[in-house]
């Protein structure tokens, strides 16, 4: 299962960051007075409730180190966007909810081992985690995105205007795949990391930097960037290179539970909650 950000840098995802629709290769948005909650949910929320019967309490199980998606807050409780996503879905299925918080490697064995029902942990759907686990449809996706030192003059970010440029990606990544792709003529620059990509950027031993959005986002409002950069061009979204989403986990093989799921994310997002909670947890953008 991919591993997310690292700690360190999830600490600086209170700066935050909010989706705004998505559409590949779409400009990049200009600030506003409110940031513009995702729309790209996949369901209906007008179908019928599912048969419920037998499921009187659902148990989700989540990790505690990566704000603001789940953390512990200053008198010891968990909390987040994950975990407050969890609480609004158990309301609207009118089921009892138990969140807990496990080691993030041990979320999928924890299913295996029938002690928990779902993991809610901002784990990416890709064809890895769909060998070890079913999904619900997603609640969120990132984009790929560029970005460059603030004094670069390169606005206009396509295949022919970064030719013979230095663009720094993660090796082995779906980024580098893509990269190499449509942006064959770029004089590709891999690195062992994303953190070291960064830094190569800040240095100046590099043009641009491909990756993640949410990373780039912390990493460019956090303290190690020291404000040098920003980002050009984007938002990319191809699931062939950077998966489906984010979906929340359950047992392989309990279809049944991942359609529930399904069905209270679509019921919590009609609702208006889900808007409620991504204005609460992202007030910044990062597509």
């Amino acid at each position: 299962m991919t591993r997310r950000l690292p700690v360190w840098l999830a600490v600086l995802a209170f700066a935050g960051a909010c989706l705004a629709p998505l559409s590949v290769h779409a400009q990049e948005s200009k600030p506003g007075p409110k940031p513009i909650v995702p729309d790209n949910w996949q369901g209906d929320a007008l179908r019928p409730k599912p048969d419920m019967k037998g499921i009187e309490t659902i148990r989700f199980i989540t990790d505690s180190d990566y704000p603001p998606f789940h953390y512990y807050d200053e008198v010891g409780a968990l909390t987040g966007f994950n975990v407050d996503l969890a609480q609004a879905i158990c309301e609207v299925l009118e089921v009892e909810c138990q969140i807990k918080a496990t080691n993030w490697n041990d979320l999928i064995p924890t299913l295996d081992r029938g002690e928990a029902d779902a993991a809610i942990a901002s784990i990416r759907i890709t064809a890895e985690a769909l060998k070890a686990a079913d999904f619900t449809s997603r609640y969120y996706a990132t984009p790929a995105r560029f970005a460059a030192r603030k004094d670069s003059e390169l606005d206009d970010i396509r295949p022919e205007t970064v030719e013979g440029l230095k663009v720094g990606v993660a090796k082995d990544t779906g980024h580098e795949a893509y990269l190499k792709k449509y942006f064959p003529e770029a004089a590709i620059a891999t690195f062992d990391t994303s953190e070291d990509a960064q830094k190569a950027l800040k240095d100046g031993a590099i043009d641009l930097v491909f990756g993640d959005g949410i990373t780039l986002t912390f990493w460019l409002n956090g303290v190690t960037s020291e404000s040098c950069c920003e980002f050009r061009g984007g938002p990319y979204l191809d699931s062939s290179f950077f998966g489906e989403g984010v979906g929340i986990a359950v047992k392989k093989g309990n279809r049944k539970l991942a359609e529930i799921l399904t069905y209270g994310l679509e019921q919590v997002h009609a609702s208006g909650r889900y808007e409620e909670l991504f204005l609460r947890y992202f007030p910044m953008n990062f597509f």
